[in-house]
């Protein structure tokens, strides 16, 4: 007879109601504040986690709670990109007239949204509750943490270090709430009664969050595909590949899952990979490595984020020493190629084009089965080449010359806004491109005056020109 206990949603939507309440008065007393108590506050509650012991605690925690990834990759996250997001938006102005347009004779002006609903996934629990936080609270909004069950005690453990950070500061603990026990209800009551949902998971949830009732920023399925052409510097774009490939033992949905070699380098650049740390599986270790990798048509949540050596094993054959992600040769795309598709394993799928038009081909071709609109990259010294892709391909990101995961969602070598939570646009069933921010968690009013020289509207030869004579 089974002793689980009876869940009752009355209870739950009781809760979570309660913790909203809770929220709202928290984010009522920081309505009015100033950009200088908002940008001491999101500096506290950095520096709160992200001080080298907290952070060495921290990764270690998360390690052992989710056992996914690594250390490094763990450490690398709560200590470096919490700090480099807070640098990123530090200086941003998001209080007042954050923007005017003298040509137009606009300036708008910041509101804040209110509670921000946020999820957290289990591959990326350390800083991706940190940087939501401070996004919501850079907008003058409060936020509430749904984190997966596998990392509800990190979540707990980092939210609490804001919490106090945020008491020292003068302001409301309840800025930042974590759900202690999740579970899909409270998940699901949190969307529908806060006042924008943040969801960064898997796709159901991301599903969810958009059929929620409430306005939501989601995320699409990663896939990220990696073409290496001809005029390439092929050693550093092989140690790039390893470094994205390998990060938190690709953890992250923007790991290199397919790289597309060019003919013309194709054997060069493979024995790179190897020397790299690639291991080529034979036809008989794909068959292996896909039964361990999928379940049903599922990726199987075991081998998520696992060493090399551990997958391996699991799927009955040996790796040699120093080897630490797999090179799978590959023809096809789609479903009956599940090696085309996501895996959240350090897997590396490997294809070959003739030449740059076939690659882009396959990028699109790959994606169409999963990942369109999240990002793809190119290692190449041709402008004309990485533009062309650009145009050709179906994304919201082309990384140039640098390692795909490390990159995309911002880091101090590039250009790209800060975060955790990367919009694909209407590719990925999306509503933004953007790379997700505090400026997509505010209202903004727009105040519009009259021009001090009204627009005249041109002739009908300037303004329609030779149309009116082909329509006649």
């Amino acid at each position: 007879m089974s002793t689980a206990p009876v869940i009752d949603p009355a209870e739950e939507a009781a809760e979570i109601a309660e913790l909203i309440k809770r929220s709202r008065a928290a984010q009522a007393q920081i309505e009015n504040y100033t950009q200088e108590q908002v940008d001491q506050l999101i500096t506290a509650m950095v520096w709160a986690v992200a001080k080298e012991d907290v952070a060495e605690m921290i990764a270690q925690h998360t390690v052992d709670e989710t056992q996914l990834g690594n250390y490094d990759g763990k450490y690398l996250k709560i200590y470096r990109k919490t700090r480099a997001t807070l640098m990123d938006i530090i200086d941003d102005k998001s209080v007042g007239v954050i923007e005017e347009l003298p040509e137009r004779n606009i300036v708008k002006i910041a509101k804040p949204m209110g509670v921000i609903g946020a999820l957290s996934p289990s591959t990326n629990p350390e800083a991706t509750p940190v940087i939501k936080a401070i996004s919501a609270v850079k907008g003058r909004n409060s936020i509430i943490i749904a984190p997966h069950p596998r990392a509800k005690m990190t979540n707990k453990l980092i939210c609490d270090l804001m919490r106090e950070a945020i008491v020292k500061m003068g302001a409301p603990a309840d800025l930042v709430i974590a759900i202690e026990q999740p579970s899909v209800n409270k998940t699901n009551e949190l969307m529908k009664q806060c006042d924008r949902v943040l969801a960064t998971g898997g796709s159901a949830m991301v599903k969810a969050a958009y059929s929620s009732g409430t306005p939501a920023l989601g995320v699409g399925v990663g896939n990220a595909v990696i073409t290496v052409d001809d005029t390439a510097d092929l050693d550093d774009a092989a140690e790039k590949i390893r470094i994205s490939k390998t990060l938190d033992l690709a953890a992250s949905c923007s790991s290199d899952n397919s790289v597309i070699l060019l003919d013309a380098i194709y054997d060069q650049m493979l024995d790179k990979l190897v020397h790299q740390g690639g291991y080529i599986v034979s036809e008989e270790e794909k068959a292996k490595l896909q039964n361990v990798i999928w379940v049903d048509g599922h990726i199987n949540a075991k081998v998520v984020a696992q060493p090399a050596e551990m997958i391996a094993g699991m799927a009955g054959f040996g790796v040699p020493e120093g080897k630490q992600f797999f090179i799978v040769p590959e023809t096809g795309t789609g479903p009956d190629y599940p090696f085309s598709g996501e895996k959240m394993t350090v897997t590396m799928t490997l294809y070959r084009a003739k030449d740059l038009d076939e690659a882009i081909e396959l990028t699109n071709a790959i994606q169409a089965y999963q990942g369109q609109g999240h990002s793809c990259g190119i290692y190449s010294q041709s402008d004309e080449n990485i533009m062309k892709l650009a145009a050709a391909t179906r994304t919201s990101r082309v990384m140039v010359n640098q390692p795909q995961s490390a990159s995309n969602s911002g880091n101090l070598w590039n250009g790209m806004r800060q975060t955790f939570s990367l919009g694909c646009g209407s590719w990925g069933g999306n509503g933004t491109n953007n790379n997700i921010t505090w400026r997509d968690l505010i209202n903004e009013t727009w105040v519009s005056k009259p021009l001090k020289t009204p627009k005249a509207l041109p002739s009908d030869k300037e303004l329609f020109g030779d149309i009116i004579e082909k329509l006649a």
